[in-house]
């Protein structure tokens, strides 16, 4: 719907589609300037004062002949900002209000002038609560898409960085912004990742990334693998945009999303880049090795007690010395779910009583509960191993689909033995094999198909070359 001739209809209007009487952080204030009226729109705690009276003071000092016939003139003489633009369509009008912008009808014109002069409410930009590192840069992404969009810009100093921005949520209209370097990504991938975010049809992205992430992951809700890789961190975001991948910035989300991505690419700390190469491939195998342990130790021990007369004499000191009346079975799952309780209850607990959680939690899964005859000694410590080394990886998503398969590993050995062991190894393979990635993207890359100069650099950190150790995610 176009704005109409008269401008006390338009004004009119946009009252009753903002309900200006009813909201009161929706402001509208009325001028005259020279001989016209004009009405101003905005919201309030997006707008700071000072610019808004800066505008004003140049705009009250207009005559009558400073008003052209035509308002794209008017605009270029007398809007003394930087970030201003002619809208004629209710709607975009609607949205730019809602969105922070300063809006000015006025009359005689039958085009609205929008001032983009918003600041939203922010948090310092300091060190992300995790994926930290013990060298390297501080800082993280906010809430805020316009500093986001600036850590990266400075990092990236080149014109191919592009930043393109799409509106998503028939309702909330959030803003999505795709950061892309042009001469190196994929074209292919950035058309159809286009594509696909603006055939996006839901009302809101309430959950700002996670609802952008399940529009875009629509099959196999039921694989635990993740699709997308998340960072808060503005180096690793921009490391992998010079490889040639997109990060995807979602407006009131500090977390970017990272496009193509396979398996092997969440086995990478930004720490393994923040440390010499020999130091860091260390740290590197440590972390894989420690974190394959998370999914098999508890299944493999399990195994061996139910069949000790396979394994050799010397693994004897892993049979349980004093058993109790619960099946160790029983005993695994129940540690299992006890420690995401653990977990869920420390997200809820004031940092004041912190203290006291720690005490309640060693006293659940401590001495007391062998004592109590609740577990045997060998399960509690081989389930905090299990517990700890899961913090190893720095994605929160993959440790929790390891969690979910060493579960099933453990249901399956309990349930058939060797067979239900070796079946759901081979449930796992088949499910990372067949698990699609986005944006015509091997899941298992560079493994399959086989690139062995990409799949030397996950497993070894090998040193900056004359490129920078810019390469295209293909890898050529």
């Amino acid at each position: 719907m176009k704005l109409k001739e008269a401008y006390q209809l338009n004004v009119e209007y946009l009252n009753h589609k903002l309900d200006v009487e009813n909201n009161f952080d929706v402001c509208n204030r009325s001028f005259i300037l020279g001989n016209r009226e004009c009405t101003f729109y905005f919201i309030d705690g997006f707008v700071k004062d000072e610019i808004f009276e800066k505008i004003f003071e140049f705009l009250l000092k207009l005559t009558p002949d400073d008003f052209p016939f035509r308002m794209n003139v008017f605009e270029k003489k007398a809007i003394p900002y930087t970030e201003v633009e002619l809208i004629n369509d209710f709607e975009t009008i609607i949205t730019q209000i809602l969105s922070g912008s300063i809006l000015c009808l006025i009359d005689g014109y039958d085009y609205a002038i929008s001032i983009d002069g918003r600041t939203y409410p922010n948090r310092s930009i300091s060190e992300p609560e995790d994926d930290r590192v013990l060298r390297g840069s501080r800082d993280s992404f906010v809430e805020t898409l316009v500093f986001n969009t600036a850590l990266i810009r400075r990092r990236i100093r080149d014109e191919h960085l592009k930043t393109e921005i799409h509106s998503v949520g028939t309702k909330s209209k959030t803003d999505v912004v795709l950061c892309y370097m042009k001469n190196v990504a994929d074209p292919k991938n950035i058309s159809d990742l286009k594509a696909q975010i603006t055939s996006i049809d839901i009302p809101s992205l309430s959950l700002a990334q996670e609802s952008l992430a399940e529009c875009l992951i629509q099959k196999n809700w039921w694989n635990p693998f993740p699709r997308i890789r998340y960072t808060e961190r503005p180096d690793v975001a921009s490391a992998n945009i010079y490889e040639g991948k997109i990060v995807i910035l979602v407006d009131n989300s500090p977390a970017a999303m990272i496009l193509p991505t396979s398996f092997f690419d969440f086995l990478q700390e930004a720490n393994d880049f923040y440390f010499p190469p020999l130091i860091g491939t260390y740290l590197r195998w440590v972390r894989l090795i420690i974190f394959a342990c998370t999914l098999f130790l508890t299944p493999l021990w399990y195994l061996y007690i139910q069949n000790p007369q396979l394994f050799p004499e010397w693994l004897s000191f892993l049979q349980v010395q004093e058993m109790n009346a619960v099946p160790i079975i029983i005993q695994l799952l129940i540690v299992e779910f006890l420690i995401d309780a653990i977990k869920l209850a420390s997200l809820n607990t004031p940092s004041a009583l912190s203290g006291s959680f720690g005490v309640i939690g060693a006293l659940v899964l401590g001495e007391f509960a062998i004592k109590a005859h609740w577990f045997v000694p060998e399960v509690l410590l081989y389930m905090a191993f299990v517990s700890l080394a899961n913090f190893t990886q720095p994605s929160y998503e993959l440790s929790y689909a390891f969690k979910l398969w060493r579960i099933l590993l453990l249901i399956f050995t309990w349930a058939f033995n060797i067979i239900g062991f070796i079946s759901g190894l081979v449930l796992i393979v088949l499910t990372l094999y067949f698990t699609p990635a986005i944006l015509h993207h091997n899941y298992l890359f560079p493994l399959i198909p086989l690139n062995m100069k990409k799949l030397k650099e996950l497993l070894i950190r090998v040193p900056i070359d004359k490129n920078n150790g810019i390469l295209n995610y293909r890898g050529k």
